[in-house]
């Protein structure tokens, strides 16, 4: 499994390839994946182990790269009801792979009470009795969706054992189809500002009908801190839904999210279309980086399989600010159009040429 390296500038709101780097203090590097099906095939004998080395192989590569954290995009377990066997396995890699003494360099600067609604309300790393040196933030997927009574999914237990950092879990309130307001989990890492939305899997139909219901689906966008504001942040989307459009209804469409949307990452579907592209008329770009494990026998479970490599910095183009106040100022005396000096000399020319003589 190789990472897929791409490297993003914070300009306007823009996002675009400016080659392989980082790894100095303002680079917030990321490793994405998605649909992990841990525990997949676990009572046959020769596949048994496949999803677990392949999750392993994942986490390895995020230490090798010396990432910031990892993010997955949902569907992390195979069963929604993992065995115990798949998850004494997935504990031990994560405890092997996350729990160490390196630094973690990047703060969590939003309401954490909000953003891991769980009875501690923080951020893994963030716990004076655990030494957390890789996080893992994750969605659920519809594999591993909460359920029952107290609205409990298997991440939770990971979540409880401080291993992973669980957000995008809804409660879908309100009457009818239910509202969501999604806030973002807010990361700095020097002058670097992400804005990171979750959002867990909600039966396609439902949320289908809710992006088309107005004040349904309410987008939180980050307030002013210490100087920032809101076009300063780089926004991220994980959300694990229907992508393949047979039914309109049972899909979500690009369309539905919001435009200030910098970079979307699309989980649940298999094929591996890990390399971002660009959504007309829309101003993000979407990676699909597909599961980790084939799962069925179809024509995108045969493509390589691969993780992405994300690195986010701040870039400026090297214009000049200028004060609002005096922006008019700058200009005056000036013309604001060049052609019409172009045009004035011709004009005088034409007209000395016509001049008769006396």
């Amino acid at each position: 499994m190789e990472p897929v390296v791409w490297s993003c500038g914070l300009l306007l709101r823009t996002a675009w390839l400016v080659g392989e780097g980082g790894g100095d203090i303002n680079t917030l590097k990321v490793l994405v994946a998605t649909d992990c099906h841990l525990g997949y095939m676990e009572k046959d004998e020769i596949r048994r182990f496949d999803s677990f080395q392949a999750f392993e192989e994942i986490c390895s590569l995020a230490d090798q790269n010396k990432v910031d954290f990892i993010l997955l995009g949902g569907d992390l377990f195979h069963e929604n009801k993992p065995s115990r066997s798949t998850l004494v396995k997935t504990i031990e890699i994560l405890r092997r792979y996350c729990l160490n003494d390196q630094p973690v360099k990047f703060q969590v600067v939003s309401d954490q009470t909000v953003n891991f609604p769980n009875r501690f309300g923080q951020v893994n790393y963030e716990d004076p009795n655990f030494n957390v040196g890789l996080p893992v933030f994750t969605i659920h997927g519809n594999h591993d969706d909460p359920a029952g009574v107290d609205n409990l999914s298997a991440i939770d237990i990971l979540s409880a054992c401080n291993l992973v950092n669980y957000f995008g879990k809804m409660d879908l309130g309100g009457s009818g189809v239910g509202q969501v307001a999604v806030y973002p989990v807010l990361i700095k890492k020097g002058i670097t500002s992400v804005a990171l939305y979750g959002l867990g899997n909600i039966r396609d139909e439902r949320l289908n009908r809710m992006f088309q219901t107005p004040h349904s689906v309410q987008w939180m966008r980050p307030g002013t801190q210490d100087g920032d504001s809101v076009s300063d942040w780089f926004n991220i989307l994980v959300l694990h839904q229907n992508r393949i459009k047979t039914n309109p209804k049972s899909a979500i469409n690009e369309h539905f999210l919001p435009r200030f949307m910098d970079f979307v990452v699309r989980g649940h579907e298999h094929e591996c279309l890990v390399d971002p592209q660009e959504v007309p008329g829309m101003g993000f770009h979407i990676t699909q980086p597909g599961s980790s494990v084939a799962t069925s026998l179809i024509d995108g479970e045969a493509k390589p399989k691969h993780v992405l490599l994300l690195e986010i910095k701040v870039d400026y183009s090297g214009f000049s600010t200028i004060n609002p106040q005096r922006f008019g100022q700058k200009f005056v005396g000036k013309v604001a159009n060049p052609q019409d000096i172009l045009i004035f000399f011709k004009i005088c020319k034409e007209v000395s040429n016509c001049r008769r003589p006396y």
